[in-house]
């Protein structure tokens, strides 16, 4: 049943990656219409945004609410573009900064730890940072649950040098790649296990936040970079590096953590209509002894 599904989807997937981009964006003010119609994950989202700004009136939210599907709509699409873009619209669509101390610490030999949220398009960063720097970029992922499906991501993911790894092969992976100048990368706002997590303030709200990325730095004392994800005009998207700590084996417990945190809590304040907000992220409550 899933290569059945998957073949009769893959040829209208291959179509919208092969429209223009005039066209693509079309078709998602269509699919915006009818993802409103369809209710998708319009609770959680409603709620996410709720209790992540309790000083906002209905009609704000509501605002917040349309803006963030538009969004997705395009996000949607933009991912499935991925399947054919170019290395110059790459270039074009997802405008990197390569600061003067990240040569430096590719000259260096150091070999880094980059965190990043779902904000903005993470899907175009990969290959954005792939083609402008000279690190090997290692994703931290976790795969879909249709094998096929999952077939065609990873081939999307890899299509510019980038590659990927599964989430429970981490460190096996950072082990074997000692010896290379690597960028291993996590998108680390995903829900963490409540049990093991670390447990701070994040949009109002009591979150558990995954505590990976502190422990490998940490543990490979791997220089830490946040990449800041903005998006100046529809289609378009900047990626600024920022160098969060030089030496991470010199921090404090969640110190790592608490400064990606904030991190990203600032960026989403600065535009929240582009953050994964039907994303359940606050399923997990803290056991209050």
């Amino acid at each position: 049943m899933q290569a059945v599904l998957f073949y009769l989807a893959y040829p209208l997937l291959y179509l919208l990656a092969s429209l223009p981009f005039k066209v693509l964006y079309l078709v998602s003010d269509g699919l915006f219409f009818i993802l409103k119609l369809s209710g998708y994950r319009k609770a959680v989202v409603r709620a996410n945004l709720r209790n992540s700004f309790p000083e906002k009136s209905d009609a704000e939210i509501n605002d917040l609410c349309n803006s963030f599907f538009r969004y997705l709509c395009d996000l949607i699409l933009e991912t499935l573009k991925t399947m054919k873009m170019t290395e110059s619209e790459i270039k074009e669509r997802c405008l990197f900064s390569l600061p003067e101390w990240l040569m430096k610490l590719y000259i260096e030999k150091k070999s880094i730890i980059v965190v990043l949220g779902h904000y903005g398009n993470w899907e175009w960063a990969g290959p954005s940072f792939s083609i402008n720097s000279l690190y090997q970029l290692v994703v931290i992922y976790r795969p879909l649950s249709n094998p096929y499906f999952e077939r065609m991501m990873v081939r999307m993911r890899t299509r510019f040098g980038t590659q990927i790894t599964e989430a429970q092969q981490t460190l096996r992976r950072m082990i074997a790649d000692k010896g290379k100048l690597s960028a291993t990368a996590f998108i680390a706002d995903q829900t963490a296990s409540p049990e093991s997590a670390y447990w701070t303030t994040f949009l109002n709200q009591d979150t558990a936040v995954f505590n990976g990325p502190e422990k490998l730095a940490r543990k490979f004392d791997y220089p830490v970079v946040y990449f800041h994800v903005s998006r100046p005009r529809r289609g378009y998207y900047e990626l600024k590096p920022e160098l969060l700590f030089e030496h991470p084996g010199k921090t404090t417990e969640n110190e790592i953590l608490e400064t990606f945190t904030r991190k990203l809590e600032t960026d989403i304040l600065n535009n929240p209509a582009i953050w994964l907000w039907s994303h359940r992220r606050w399923k997990h409550h803290r056991n209050k002894k």
